[in-house]
């Protein structure tokens, strides 16, 4: 963040930067340069074409082309790449795999959304330079990295454990091979699991952690290789203390059940989809359409 000084609390910051178009790169590493204390957490997001051309805009959850103070993190080809939260350490890439940018890529810009739920430290006038290291290479690297985001919206009733649930059947005729995962959740998420369902209707596991540790990118479970037919799927289980409902949002009030599954293909670009979304809860259940449902297992640690 270009010495940015955020002037109201659960404020999206966006900045962007252009990746040189004549030659491609490879980010194989992401170093955070933030503490929760100021960020709450960061997403790192590829776009064809930012949401704005301005240095620094406000790209809340809610943000829109429509409205004249918000814009959008990317106008086109949104992807995200990298997310950070709860000071979580480096990411390096497993050794060949790389995100491709910039040259023939659909990644043109890179653009960082710093969140920041909380502003007393900016009080006094103090400004944040928040943002991330990559570490790149302009070497060909034949194993692309993507990421792709597992989410929910729907609502916790008061004083009840809830269950949101997303599955994503795998459409392409590609094999994505996940090497690590991300939960995230605010203060209610208990557990977050993730499985790949087999045709066979066999579930394997290849995440499940504590969403209030440490918001980083870990290793999966099981290297196992996802391909068409298969289905990808994400829990999280909520328990609220509250008296009133919580919904899924953008500020700490608020809710959010999302699972990031970062995988490689080997010589071929990554899917076409990058996010998969349910209604959730009291829409949406695995049980509607699943079978084999590891129930216990996926809520319990």
């Amino acid at each position: 963040m270009p010495n940015v000084r955020p002037y109201k609390p659960e404020l999206y910051l966006c900045t962007p930067v252009r990746v040189d178009f004549a030659k491609n790169y490879y980010i194989i590493g992401f170093e955070p340069n933030a503490t929760m204390n100021t960020a709450h957490h960061m997403l790192l997001y590829g776009c064809t074409k930012p949401g704005s051309s301005k240095a620094v805009w406000n790209c809340g959850e809610m943000a829109s082309a429509n409205n004249a103070n918000t814009a959008p993190v990317c106008l086109q080809g949104s992807q995200i790449i990298y997310a950070w939260a709860r000071d979580a350490p480096k990411l390096d890439l497993p050794k060949g795999v790389g995100f491709k940018v910039g040259g023939d890529s659909p990644i043109q810009y890179l653009v960082l959304q710093v969140h920041y739920a909380h502003i007393d430290r900016f009080k006094d006038g103090s400004t944040d330079d928040s943002g991330v290291i990559l570490h790149y290479t302009t070497q060909t690297m034949h194993n692309q990295a993507g990421v792709i985001l597992l989410g929910t919206g729907g609502y916790i009733l008061p004083r009840q454990t809830a269950y949101m649930e997303s599955s994503c059947p795998i459409m392409e005729n590609k094999t994505i091979y996940p090497f690590a995962y991300r939960t995230h959740t605010h203060s209610l998420g208990k557990v977050v699991s993730g499985y790949v369902i087999k045709p066979n209707d066999k579930w394997i596991e290849i995440a499940k952690r504590d969403p209030l540790t440490p918001q980083m990118f870990y290793p999966v479970t099981h290297k196992i290789p996802v391909t068409f037919g298969d289905i990808l799927t994400a829990r999280c289980t909520m328990e609220s203390t509250r008296d009133r409902v919580t919904y899924i949002g953008g500020t700490n009030e608020d809710e959010m059940c999302n699972l990031y599954i970062m995988y490689y293909m080997k010589n071929d670009t990554p899917l076409k989809r990058k996010y998969c979304f349910t209604d959730g809860p009291p829409s949406y259940y695995w049980r509607q359409h699943l079978i084999n449902i590891p129930d216990r297992e996926a809520s319990t640690l």
